[in-house]
């Protein structure tokens, strides 16, 4: 069964809510566990920040292949160091 970039796309939005979805419930857990008990307090915010970090990659993939594919027009934005020629003193 050979994939395709459609195929790979929704892989991607899928991991992409799981990993949201997991950013929020273990932020929750870490944020609202009794203080004492560091070891689950440490467990969930590594756990949080995991999901966070592959959410926002997954995101930004899936910002790049809509625009790549047309789904989504590309953005207007310039380079930066076009934005910061004249700033230096």
């Amino acid at each position: 069964m050979t994939r395709n970039k459609s195929d790979m796309s929704k892989l991607i939005a899928i991991l992409s809510v799981v990993a949201w979805s997991g950013f929020w419930a273990f932020g929750y857990l870490a944020l609202t566990t009794n203080p004492e008990a560091e070891g689950r307090m440490t467990i969930a915010l590594l756990l949080a920040a995991a999901g966070g970090a592959l959410g926002m990659w997954a995101y930004f993939w899936l910002v790049r292949h809509s625009e790549r594919t047309g789904y989504a027009k590309p953005t207007r934005s310039r380079p930066r160091f076009d934005a910061d020629d004249g700033l230096e003193t």
